[in-house]
């Protein structure tokens, strides 16, 4: 009896297959071995790619479509789907459409706003902070979005500087309209979320919101006809000074609004944003990128580190955001049973420590971390698809054809770029620090900021490869290491990040020097273990007979900075050592940090649990590098 094979015979592979497979097997395991992020990097490259044919088909066909257009679509597409979920109450698409007709309908009736017209917003997160900010775009007007952390001058600052018609304030933040509102200009009309008002001449909202009509405001109103033209004004305390108005325009919030998509997201996450909505991490990522998705936020008050994770069960909740002191607080709760039990599976945003970033997950379970990399005026934006540990993004040819920028050679001591004997600057070496330029051009401008021509310019640097060229200064150290992944470094200038703020030097000297008993404060950032960022400490020369009232001290700080500003050492000198430019000088004291072992000046620590700044002995600095005492 003949066999199977006999009967029916395999068919015999042509000769050329077997070389074939193995060739392609082979190209494989050279991919795998010496294109390790192939795969992820050209999935990445085409999200880029494909939003930003997106944007240009749109423009091809005369349209200018921009996130408040894609929301009112919505309204209409979806319109009993959440749109935000705040403190157990839901407020679908239609809802918040409808309330903020309401809003641009109020002022549209009793103020003279006129398309282009500035409106600042001092505003907690609440959804109404969501609703005036839509009704005044609405109304085509550019919204100032103030940090309500800033007091007196430096908020008086803010406001003059973004020149706005109408100041409209939240209920809850009443005590500081009242600071500021002998020194406003009178040509500011001040609106408080409130049915009754207190003060002379300010106007009252809820109660007018009530009795307007929903109808939508004529469309010529809000319609945009370039993508270029400012919407936002965004304040950044940037490298020097005072805080500046970072001018936002559509295409900016086209592009912040597509990070959530590009990492992942889809139309049914839900996105808890505890970050405060001044910041374009939750404003422009955060709500835009809700919009973009089509997704549902569940908007918190206010961070609660004991909070979090019942609140992310409680809402089912899948994507979160992050500053990296944010996951450091999470880390830092108590252990609880169930920790892993939530539906949780992306974390975006920034500066989360290397150590933090494995705690997080070893501890909270495979929630993907996705940190990226910009600044609120930039025009550059790196993002980790890949899911590397501490780093920010990626970066490729292609990338950079899209993207132009590079890492510079830097001299700390002089605090400007170097440059060689023909003029030009150099480019960093893979794996070594660089300061990150980006180059300016029509695919990728740079705004500036409000009323503020030199600081514009000063965040610019010219004839840096040739001549005729343009890059923007981020002011930020990376290094790129040989697999093409960029990590953040430091920052240079005088601006440090504590509490995931950018602290600004200058602005904490002006506050100490109006001290009679100061002659001079150098303020500098200083590292302390476990802690992101730097501390604020202050170096200070007293005036001639005059001794230090460390009463006055604390008064004045905690009176005119935001807690997060507030120094938390103090460090007394008989002599400013300066730069050979006259600039005073903080390498050195930087290194030196607040060790009283080593520093033979006199040394103080802000103890907030006696709201007083005290000794800083040797046994108090034990405490604060051990963790044992919060800072």
């Amino acid at each position: 009896m003949r066999g199977w094979d006999e009967l029916y015979p395999l068919p015999v592979p042509p000769s050329w297959v077997p070389g074939a497979a193995a060739g392609i097997l082979s190209l494989h395991f050279i991919q795998k071995l010496l294109f390790p992020y192939f795969w992820a990097d050209l999935r990445y490259l085409l999200k880029v790619f494909t939003y930003g044919l997106r944007v240009e088909m749109y423009r091809l066909q005369g349209r200018v479509v921009t996130v408040l257009d894609k929301f009112v679509k919505l309204a209409e597409k979806q319109p009993h789907k959440p749109f935000l979920i705040y403190e157990g109450t839901v407020h679908t698409y239609r809802d918040v459409d409808r309330r903020s007709n309401r809003i641009a309908q109020v002022f549209l009736q009793h103020e003279a706003l006129k398309k282009g017209d500035t409106v600042a917003l001092l505003m907690g997160n609440e959804p109404d902070f969501i609703h005036v900010w839509f009704g005044l775009a609405k109304l085509g007007c550019v919204v100032a979005f103030l940090n309500f952390n800033v007091r007196f001058r430096s908020l008086l600052h803010c406001v003059n500087s973004c020149e706005p018609k109408i100041l409209v304030v939240g209920a809850d933040l009443l005590g500081t309209l009242e600071e500021i509102l002998p020194k406003l200009q009178k040509d500011v009309s001040v609106w408080i979320m409130a049915k009754d008002s207190m003060f002379p001449s300010v106007h009252t909202l809820l109660d007018k919101i009530e009795t307007a009509s929903e109808d939508a405001v004529p469309v010529n109103r809000c319609s945009a006809s370039n993508l270029k033209s400012a919407v936002l004004y965004i304040f950044t305390s940037g490298t020097t000074g005072l805080p500046k108005a970072a001018v936002i325009s559509h295409l900016q919030i086209l592009k912040g609004a597509a990070g959530l998509w590009a990492f992942g997201a889809t139309s049914e996450d839900i996105i808890y944003i505890t970050l405060p909505l001044y910041h374009s991490a939750a404003s422009l990522l955060g709500i835009g990128g809700c919009i973009e998705l089509g997704a549902t936020c569940v908007l918190k008050k206010k961070f609660s580190a004991s909070q979090f994770w019942s609140d992310c069960k409680r809402y089912n909740v899948t994507v979160i955001q992050y500053i990296g002191e944010l996951c450091r607080y999470l880390c830092n709760q108590p252990v609880k049973e169930g920790e892993k039990n939530h539906k949780v599976r992306l974390a975006v945003g920034n500066g989360v420590r290397n150590d933090v970033w494995r705690e997080f997950l070893d501890r909270f379970g495979a929630v993907k971390i996705c940190e990226f990399y910009g600044a609120t005026e930039g025009n550059i934006c790196f993002m980790n698809h890949t899911g590397k540990i501490g780093s920010v993004g990626r970066t490729n040819f292609f990338y950079k054809l899209f993207f132009p920028f590079d890492l510079i050679k830097y001299d700390f001591q002089k605090d400007e770029p170097i440059r060689n004997k023909h003029g030009w600057c150099e480019k960093v070496k893979k794996g070594e620090a660089g300061l990150l330029i980006s180059k300016v051009n029509a695919k990728n401008p740079f705004f500036g900021y409000a009323g503020n021509k030199r600081h514009t310019e000063k965040k610019l640097l010219c004839e840096v490869f040739k001549k005729g060229d343009l890059y923007f200064n981020t002011g930020d150290l990376m290094v790129q290491d040989h697999d093409n992944f960029l990590y953040f470094w430091d920052r240079i200038g005088d601006t440090f990040r504590w509490k995931g703020e950018n602290v600004a030097t200058t602005e904490i000297s002006d506050v100490i020097v109006t001290l009679d008993f100061i002659q001079e404060a150098n303020v500098y950032g200083v590292s302390v273990p476990g802690h992101e960022g730097k501390a604020g400490m202050a170096s200070l020369i007293l005036k001639h007979n005059a001794s230090l009232d460390l009463e006055q001290m604390y008064k004045q700080v905690v009176t005119y900075l935001p807690s997060y500003a507030c120094p938390l050492f103090l460090r007394v000198q008989e002599k400013m050592e300066m730069t050979g430019t006259f600039k005073q000088q903080k390498f050195q004291l930087v290194d030196e940090g607040f060790n009283p072992s080593t520093i033979t000046d006199p040394l103080y620590f802000l103890d907030n649990s006696k709201k007083a700044y005290v000794l800083l002995t040797k046994e108090l600095h034990e405490m604060i590098l051990s963790g044992k005492m919060k800072l």
